[in-house]
């Protein structure tokens, strides 16, 4: 309880247009610890570009922001578009809240308490092989030795792992753009803005509420012709309901509305409809089912990588819990049959894919792709030039 009102306090510092005068107040004490952030992430990245190449390809899709962004569901797109482009993809993980800490070979079937919930959620949706482990450069060097026939890995997170080799690195940002744009723990930030100037790319779920905000970066240099922009555009789109622990009952999102309706004679009666989010930014999930008339009555959100309990799903009255499918995974094999989660995928913009492809085969070719030309204006869409924040 007073862990996530302390989220809630520091998700509306971080991101609301005028957060109220308290916040603001504890904002400028947590200023005072920037510098450290600062010197961390500056050393990282000096560690980074020191590192030597990787064996194959590696592409690293991560996060500035603290927070969810959509990072997930982009990887397992990338991944299928990757293998649809000829190349034999692998996956790297942290295994955020797994028991164990060594490299292992993550498999559809494993325990998620053992395997972590993305690296058991992505190796599910894409049936490719995923290891994970806290020591990335480890983890990468199992899946090597397992799957010698991988000649690209994806690294789901990793931006700031300064042992981790990389090929190309590709920023993720979601429509509340950069926040305040202040350093951990004043603002979202793990690392300054600046440092988007050495990656490759930027990736934007729903960018177009940000279209007017300079998110459109410059062209990619040394290239000939006209290429795409260097910040891309991926959307991730509601799919389909899944039973959880019978995943051969699925519904079409209208047909899962008009269940939920003749059960309670509408979506929003009380007792009706709860919504478990356990993830970085819950109230894109709960937008999710409101944009498919299906406004939870009750919402739960045990926080980032941190299970729901069996108690915590007891407690919960409703006639139906609809979850991420991260939840899911790690509550599968004892959900109740109220339970049920929302599958989503991301839609890549072709340009994107296009460059992918180019910049995996230049590195493979033993060629360095040309990172961003520049640092964009990464405002959320309630910002306004005079320096408020979005939402």
């Amino acid at each position: 309880m007073i862990r996530g009102r302390l989220e809630a306090a520091l998700r509306a510092l971080w991101f609301d247009p005028a957060p109220p005068a308290a916040l603001r107040a504890a904002g400028l004490l947590l200023a005072l610890l920037t510098p450290l952030t600062a010197l961390a992430a500056a050393r990282q990245r000096r560690a980074i570009v020191a590192l030597p190449a990787p064996p194959v390809p590696v592409l690293v899709v991560g996060n500035l922001v603290v927070g969810g962004a959509g990072k997930t569901p982009l990887v397992a797109a990338i991944v299928e578009a990757l293998a649809a482009r000829g190349w034999h993809p692998g996956i790297l993980a942290r295994g955020h809240g797994a028991r164990r800490a060594d490299a292992r070979l993550v498999a559809p079937d494993d325990d998620p308490e053992s395997a972590g919930d993305e690296p058991l959620l992505l190796a599910q949706l894409t049936g490719r092989p995923v290891a994970a482990g806290r020591r990335r450069a480890e983890a990468l060097a199992a899946l090597l030795a397992a799957h010698p026939e991988v000649d690209v890995v994806v690294s789901d997170d990793g931006l700031q792992h300064a042992a981790l080799p990389r090929s190309v690195e590709v920023a993720v940002f979601d429509a509340r753009g950069a926040g305040n744009r202040r350093l951990l723990p004043a603002g979202p930030l793990r690392e300054p803005l600046s440092h988007l100037g050495g990656m490759h790319a930027i990736a934007i779920n729903g960018a177009s509420a940000l279209a007017g905000d300079g998110l459109a970066g410059g062209p990619v240099a040394g290239q000939a012709g006209s290429p795409p922009p260097r910040a891309f555009r991926f959307d991730v789109l509601p799919e389909r309901f899944v039973r959880v622990g019978n995943e051969d009952e699925q519904l079409d999102p209208a047909g899962f509305r008009a269940r939920v309706e003749a059960a309670c004679g509408a979506a929003d009666a009380p007792g009706c409809l709860a919504a478990v989010a356990g993830i970085g930014a819950p109230e894109r999930f709960f937008a999710s089912l409101a944009s498919l008339g299906l406004p939870p009555a009750l919402s739960h959100t045990p926080g980032d990588h941190r299970p729901l309990t069996r108690e915590a799903l007891r407690a919960i009255d409703a006639r139906f819990v609809v979850m991420t499918t991260k939840d899911a995974v790690k509550c599968r094999a004892w959900a109740d049959d109220r339970c049920w989660a929302l599958q989503a995928s991301a839609r890549l913009d072709p340009a994107f894919v296009d460059w992918l492809d180019n910049a995996l085969r230049e590195t493979k070719l033993g060629r360095t792709p040309a990172r961003h030309p520049g640092v964009p204006d990464l405002q959320g869409p309630a910002q306004t030039r005079t320096g408020r924040h979005g939402a």
